[in-house]
């Protein structure tokens, strides 16, 4: 059985306040589990929404300085 997190220990592992991962299940934005009034999270699936969410970074662009077109004032 996947290891279930309470709102406490998610809001740990993510850096963020108690107040936005409720704010977040509200919206269902984080996958979520509700037990009656209780608010539970598997851990595997919020590594795969983690993951689904992640995007590479820029690429570094090398720019010629000898090609840029600069004001004659300068």
């Amino acid at each position: 059985m996947d290891k279930l997190l309470t709102v406490e220990e998610i809001a740990q592992v993510l850096h963020v306040k108690q107040s936005t991962i409720y704010n977040w299940t509200h919206l269902g934005f984080i996958p979520h589990i509700k037990l009656g009034k209780l608010l539970r999270f598997r851990e595997d699936e919020i590594f795969k929404w983690l993951k689904c969410r992640s995007q590479p970074g820029r690429k570094r662009i090398k720019i010629d300085l000898n090609d840029l077109q600069l004001p004659d004032n300068l």
